[in-house]
């Protein structure tokens, strides 16, 4: 039985003088048709295509012999060794690398990558991927059948980015394409592809047609890859109260009822949030500076456009939707969390009906708490009720400056 694999990279260019002697001496060789093809493969070495990793994992275990994986790019990243090195297979791995697939398209394009997200989109999660290109100015995405360059554009409708489509990097047929994300579902392409989308407020994309650029707004200089963890801008903490944002904040805005709205959303990358209700816009802002994707929903043409301005300040990227819940929600994407400004129990229902993981509202009176409670339960979620009040003091004689009362009413979807 074995219990030593060894898994290569490839990334077109000629195998290296490791790889091609484990290559030669393998009686058992796994990888995708266009692996399998390499004139290197051993004539009598046994071909297994490369579907399920576990099940070729299984069968390589069970051979008595010298298996070699083939893979695109570097196998550590985002690739199989991290399936072969599953307990169960009892398989010691070593790693010949490649450049990475996501490396190679950025190298393509001409553009540095240490400040990019880097997503694997597969269709049975693709909203997932997209929502972190809603909320982040660059975006490495690998797709997979199903998963490719015409659904992520399908799925990011209104948002509009430039896609740079990497496909077949390091074969004959290697084509790089540089163009808008509406028109990427016009288009068959060609797997194995990566979409490298760029785009946002405070950046600038690479021309259409031509894959060379940078983002402008992108960390220059940075210290950590990818999105810094920290809030954007200069700004620490979250919560905020009104002076940060140099604006007015709604009766129902207190800095305290936000803190604790924020707590129950627990927004994270790869999340869409809907903010409806969005008032002065510090909620829907605080909410992308942790990474979720966010849509903020307002009647009003005013607080609209503050949300709007407010974002482009913080450097977030949200997008903003005039009109009045809950007809307006109808044509918006699915969400994973909702909070609510304002509404009342019939804007809950309707948001219920599109079963979110979480709900927060608030309340100004115990009947409007109760009516919105109801509506949750209704709509079977089991929902948590806190009486909050906040007292801002002036310290300069230690008196009562504002005092806020108000009822979080947060609904949770039980889990299956």
């Amino acid at each position: 039985m074995a219990d030593r694999v060894t898994v290569i990279g490839w990334d077109g260019s000629p195998l290296t003088d490791v790889a091609r002697s484990a290559l030669g001496a393998a009686t058992l060789v796994a990888g995708a048709a266009h692996h399998l093809a390499l004139p290197e493969v051993p004539p009598g070495a046994e071909r297994i295509r490369l579907g399920s990793v576990d099940l070729a994992a299984r069968r390589i275990a069970q051979h008595r012999g010298s298996p070699v994986v083939l893979a695109d790019g570097d196998p550590g990243f985002f690739g199989v060794v991290r399936a072969l090195r599953a307990p169960e297979h009892g398989l010691e791995v070593e790693v010949v690398p490649a450049v990475s697939s996501v490396a190679t398209a950025f190298a393509r394009a001409g553009m540095p990558w240490d400040d990019a997200q880097v997503v694997v989109a597969h269709s049975r999660d693709l909203r997932r991927a997209v929502n972190v290109c809603r909320a982040h100015t660059k975006v490495a995405v690998l797709t997979s059948p199903g998963a490719g360059p015409a659904e992520l554009a399908l799925l990011l409708g209104p948002v509009h980015r430039t896609f740079v489509i990497c496909e077949a990097l390091g074969t004959e047929r290697e084509q790089v394409t540089v163009l808008t994300s509406e028109k990427a579902a016009d288009h068959v392409w060609r797997d194995p592809n990566v979409v490298i989308v760029i785009g946002g407020s405070g950046t600038t994309a690479p021309p259409a047609g031509r894959p060379t650029g940078t983002a402008r707004g992108a960390q220059q200089g940075g210290w950590i890859a990818g999105r810094d963890p920290g809030f954007p801008g200069t700004v620490r903490g979250w919560a905020l109260p009104a002076p940060a944002y140099a604006t007015v904040l709604g009766e129902s805005e207190s800095q305290q009822l936000r803190a604790l709205q924020l707590a129950r959303i627990g927004p994270r990358v790869g999340d869409l949030v809907w903010d409806i209700g969005a008032g002065s816009g510090a909620a829907a802002v605080e909410t992308a500076g942790f990474g979720a994707a966010v849509i903020a929903v307002d009647r009003d043409a005013d607080a609209c456009e503050r949300t709007a301005t407010l974002a482009r300040r913080f450097g977030v990227q949200l997008q903003v939707v005039q009109g009045t819940a809950p007809d307006v929600l109808e044509d918006l994407p699915e969400p994973d969390v909702v909070r609510i400004g304002g509404g009342g129990a019939s804007v809950v229902a309707a948001c219920a009906a599109r079963r979110p993981e979480r709900i927060v509202t608030h309340a100004t009176t115990r009947d409007e708490a109760e009516a919105v409670g109801r509506a949750l339960e209704d709509g079977g979620y089991a929902v948590e009720c806190v009486l909050l009040q906040s007292v801002e003091l002036d310290t300069r004689g230690w008196t009562e400056r504002e005092r806020a009362v108000a009822f979080l009413v947060c609904g949770h979807r039980p889990h299956q």
